[in-house]
C-alpha cells in the first residue's frame, strides 16, 4: 500500500513543477504529516525530492529527475480508454485504475504537454444520464464489470415478471443507456445467441463453483450488436398505429416526441395535402402513449384516426378553448 503511494507521489511531482503538502495530501488521501514522512523516505531511497520552506513552499523534484515507473498495467490501459465517462468508471469500480493511468501518461509527457489533460477537461465533459432523474448505480455492477473484463462465466439470478430465473452467462459487454446499465451476454449451453439484461434486475451474481473463463467470440462487436438490438426493441413496442396530419413544424418536431424509429417509418408513408400539411401513419406503443406524445405538438398535429383518439383530442381542445377563450 505504501509502496504504491510513494510511486504515485513521485509521478505527481514529476508531472508538475511543485506541489504543496496540502495538495499532495489531498491527491494521496493522507495527512500532511504522512506526506512529510513519505518525502523523507523517498529522499533516503535516492529520489531527489526537495522541500521548499515558507508559505509559498512545497515539494519538487530536482536535477531533471525522471522515473521509469510510467509503464501502464493492462487494467490501467483499458480504463484509460473509458476515462471520458468518469461517472461510468466510478460505478464500475475503475476510477482508481483510470486515475493511475492518467497520472502515468501525464508523467511521461514532455513538460510543455503536461497540462493537456487539464486543458481537455476544461473544454469537454460527457454527462451520460438523462435529465430530471438521478440514476441509481446497481449494487452488483462492479462484480459484473469484473467478469466482463476477465471473460469469466457468471451465475446470475434475476427477476422476470413474478418469477426468479437463474442462468449461467458469458458476459460480453456493458452498455450505459440514458443512465441505465445493460449487459450483453450469451447463455451457456443455449443456441439462441446473445441477449440483453438490465443490471438492476439482477438479484445475485457469482462465479460458478468451478470458476472458469469462456472463449470469447472474436467476431462479436458490442456497438453493432447494441445498435441492432436497440432498433429491434424500439420496433417491438410499436403495437398500434394512428393517422396524423402535420404541419411543416410538426414534421420537424416529430422525431423528438415520437422517437427516431417511429418517426422514420411514419415519414416514409407521408402524403402531401393541398394546405401544406402532410398525412402519415405513425406507429405507436398504444393510444394512451400516442395521446401524450402528440399533445406535445399542440396545433402542429391533427389526429385523423382512430376515432376514439381523435375525440380525446377534440375534448382536450374544447377544454383549452374554454380556458383561453
Amino acid at each position: 500500500m505504501r509502496a504504491a503511494r510513494l510511486i504515485k507521489m513521485v509521478l505527481l511531482l514529476q508531472s508538475r513543477p511543485s506541489m504543496t503538502a496540502a495538495e499532495l495530501a489531498r491527491e494521496l488521501e493522507v495527512s500532511e504529516r504522512t506526506v512529510t514522512r513519505d518525502a523523507q523516505a523517498l529522499s533516503e531511497a535516492g529520489v531527489p525530492v526537495y522541500a521548499d520552506r515558507g508559505r509559498a513552499g512545497g515539494y519538487r523534484l530536482i536535477g531533471g529527475y525522471r522515473t521509469r515507473l510510467t509503464g501502464l498495467a493492462r487494467g490501467e490501459a483499458e480504463a484509460l480508454f473509458l476515462s471520458g465517462v468518469p461517472g461510468a468508471l466510478r460505478e464500475m469500480g475503475l476510477d482508481d485504475a483510470a486515475s493511475a493511468a492518467r497520472l502515468k501518461v501525464s508523467a511521461a509527457l514532455l513538460p510543455s504537454l503536461r497540462d493537456a489533460s487539464r486543458s481537455a477537461a476544461q473544454r469537454f465533459h460527457l454527462d451520460a444520464p438523462g435529465w430530471f432523474h438521478e440514476p441509481e448505480t446497481p449494487e452488483l455492477l462492479p462484480s459484473v464489470a469484473e467478469a466482463v473484463w476477465d471473460d469469466l462465466v457468471l451465475r446470475v439470478s434475476y427477476g422476470r415478471r413474478d418469477t426468479v430465473v437463474e442462468r449461467e452467462l458469458e458476459p460480453y459487454g456493458l452498455v450505459l443507456k440514458a443512465g441505465v446499465w445493460y449487459l450483453a451476454a450469451r447463455v451457456r449451453d443455449d443456441g439462441r445467441g446473445f441477449r440483453v439484461y438490465r443490471i438492476d434486475r439482477f438479484l445475485s451474481v457469482a462465479a460458478p463453483a468451478d470458476a472458469r473463463r469462456f472463449a470469447r467470440d472474436e467476431e462479436f462487436e458490442l456497438p453493432a450488436f447494441w445498435a441492432e438490438r436497440a432498433d429491434e426493441f424500439a420496433r417491438a413496442i410499436l403495437r398500434a398505429e394512428v393517422v396524423v396530419r402535420l404541419t411543416a413544424a410538426g414534421v420537424r418536431q416529430l422525431p423528438y416526441v415520437a422517437g427516431r424509429v417511429s418517426a422514420r417509418e411514419a415519414l416514409a408513408t407521408a402524403v402531401e395535402e393541398g394546405d401544406g400539411r402532410v398525412t402519415l401513419t405513425l406507429p405507436v406503443e398504444s393510444e394512451d402513449v400516442a395521446y401524450t406524445q402528440l399533445m406535445e405538438l399542440g396545433p402542429e398535429a391533427e389526429v385523423v384516426a382512430p376515432g376514439a383518439l381523435r375525440e380525446r383530442f377534440a375534448v382536450a381542445a374544447r377544454r383549452m378553448g374554454g380556458w383561453y377563450g
